[in-house]
């Protein structure tokens, strides 16, 4: 049969299109069929390049006899989580009321509401040792559902009741530069110190914690904390986690980073990328760089979300086989699939940090592959209103919603282009973003709030920024430009609301904390004012430790000041002078570059 996917811009949602389980898309439409049939949904939320989603679909989703009990007694719904990202936060949240072992497929059953009474992950077709068989769980559920649905009911209002207070903050002070350095010794506790990274298996990347970790404030309070960042970027950079190419796997299934997971996301390499930038780990970087361009860019400029794990070798499926050859032997080998989808916030990610590695080592390409990349998001991924939309597919734009995240990591990268540009317009693009995140156009999944069920409950980063550190992230950005106090004072209204949270649980809250550090720490601001963007003056400022490096000529610190960007205000009167002001106090300009200090 073909059911109702065929026609989504999901690739994910594609790979189930010809699965006799009669699927749904994530919409009304579904949850209409269950009120009607009085049944249980059943929601699927998976991703195109996981593994483990790849089997159970073989297993179970492809099966005519597992698929008739499916849809017998149950409204099916098939998620894409990267496509729907606040749908997944919002089951994986209830999902843990359930089970400890979170991850993906995940697989929720919940009233014709939408209110979760019973989730996991990943089943088999028939039991295995002390994991149930799925058609055993499903034979389970319906009889729960027919049987003792009050019950069921009763549980899945207490979920749904719990997720929504705990999405509740109580508003604190600001953490000072002491709370966030214990923050990040919190954090450093849990170093695995044989290894490097933390925790045990499987042992992630954990991104965001090790950004917070590189910040400045981090460095001279928490010096030792500051060191395992840096360690565990060795470990990994040194590891089987990091493919002969210069991608990066999702994760290792082992202590030792060994036996990586293979799949190749675009989230975790453009925050590695920043990461060994700051580290100074260049060819970590170039290798990055490389594969973000020769791998994941598409046709247009816009970055896939993910390269598979798997690979069609000598005719069967293989997770893993392609990248084990090496790098010689791969040529005559159809290399894994890439997810074609342009998402707005990942593509926000990665034009950050190519602007950024690209101003640092003067490599002008990867400043160009930035650039069209933002061009393909600005332009592509709108809906017929101009409004922005969370993703695109083969120059398709799609239906959902943007995420505060999304706008808020685009924002943040578009002002990382203006920068390495010396451009305004990019600036102007980017606050402009980010006031729609600011004004809430970034919203909350439109079905889950008609039934009352929270989409981000507790504000945690996952394998990106969480929603609210995202949009406070660029909001401080735009207040090291000089566009205006309210961008810091949006910053710390947020930062003051999970602050609490964030302390008590440092490790959660990477992002958050490290836009609570550049509050507490007065930023440093370099302006360059120069026709010539490689000359020995810009040089010397592109090798400072300061949060704002801008190497402009006259012409674009003026257009910046019109932008209304303060920052640049009066320093587009002579060419070869470097401003290097702290907090918007700027020392008198030199032209020596001998006087462009590097440190802070």
């Amino acid at each position: 049969m073909t059911n109702r996917l065929a026609d989504t811009l999901s690739p994910y949602l594609r790979q189930h299109q010809d699965n006799p389980v009669d699927w749904y898309p994530w919409g009304e439409e579904a949850f209409a069929e269950a009120e009607r049939r009085d049944v249980p949904l059943l929601i699927s939320i998976g991703y195109s390049t996981c593994h483990w989603c790849h089997v159970m679909a073989r297993e179970s989703f492809a099966d005519p006899d597992t698929a008739a009990l499916i849809n017998d007694g149950f409204v099916a719904v098939k998620v894409d989580r990267e496509e729907h990202p606040q749908v997944d936060g919002a089951y994986m949240a209830a999902a843990s009321a359930f089970t400890q072992n979170l991850g993906w497929p995940l697989t929720v059953f919940t009233t014709p509401r939408g209110r979760t009474f019973y989730a996991g992950t990943y089943w088999p077709p028939e039991a295995r040792g002390q994991m149930p068989g799925f058609r055993d769980v499903l034979a389970a559920v319906r009889e729960a559902w027919t049987v003792r649905r009050e019950q069921a009911e009763e549980s899945a209002d207490a979920v749904t009741d719990a997720l929504a207070r705990a999405a509740e903050s109580t508003p604190s002070d600001l953490p000072d530069m002491v709370a966030i350095a214990t923050a990040a010794e919190t954090i450093a506790q849990r170093e695995d110190r044989v290894y490097g990274g933390f925790g045990g298996a499987p042992k992630f990347p954990v991104a965001t914690t090790l950004r917070f970790l590189q910040h400045p404030l981090v460095r001279e309070g928490a010096p030792q904390a500051a060191a395992s960042a840096a360690r565990a970027l060795a470990a990994m950079a040194g590891s089987d986690l990091r493919d002969a190419d210069g991608g990066f796997f999702r994760y290792a299934t082992q202590r030792d980073w060994t036996v990586p997971h293979y799949e190749r996301m675009l989230t975790d390499n453009a925050q590695l990328l920043d990461i060994a930038l700051d580290a100074g780990d260049e060819s970590t970087v170039r290798g990055i760089a490389a594969f973000l361009i020769d791998v994941l860019r598409r046709d247009g400029g816009g970055f896939g979300a993910a390269q598979d794990s798997e690979s069609t070798i000598d005719g069967t499926r293989s997770e893993g086989g392609y990248y084990l050859r090496p790098i010689a032997d791969r040529a005559d080998l159809e290399p894994p699939a890439v997810d074609g989808k342009v998402i707005t916030g990942w593509n926000g990610l990665a034009i950050g940090a190519l602007s950024r590695a690209g101003a640092a080592f003067g490599e002008r390409t990867w400043i160009d592959a930035a650039a069209a990349a933002a061009d393909h998001v600005l332009r592509v991924n709108r809906n017929a209103t101009g409004a922005l939309v969370r993703t695109s597919l083969d120059g398709r734009a799609s239906a959902a919603v943007t995420t505060p995240a999304d706008l808020g990591l685009l924002a943040d990268g578009l002002f990382a282009l203006a920068l390495a540009t010396g451009e305004a317009e990019w600036a102007v693009t980017a606050r402009g973003t980010l006031d729609d995140a600011l004004a809430g156009t970034g919203g909350d999944d439109p079905l889950l709030s008609a039934q009352g069920i929270a989409t981000s409950p507790d504000q945690t980063d996952g394998d990106l920024p969480s929603d609210a550190a995202a949009v406070a992230g660029a909001a401080l950005t735009a207040w090291w430009l000089g566009a205006g106090d309210r961008y810091r004072g949006a910053a710390v209204e947020t930062v003051s609301a999970l602050a609490s949270r964030s302390l008590e649980q440092p490790f959660a809250h990477g992002t958050l904390l490290r836009v609570a550090a550049g509050l507490a720490l007065p930023p440093r601001q370099l302006v360059v004012i120069t026709a010539d963007r490689v000359g020995t003056l810009a040089a010397a400022a592109r090798g400072a430790d300061a949060e704002v490096i801008a190497i402009v000529s006259p012409a674009q610190a003026q257009a910046f000041t019109e932008a209304g960007f303060e920052l640049f205000e009066g320093k587009d009167a002579v060419a070869e002078r470097a401003y290097d002001c702290r907090a918007f106090v700027c020392r008198l300009p030199v032209s020596d570059p001998a006087e462009v200090s590097p440190a802070r």
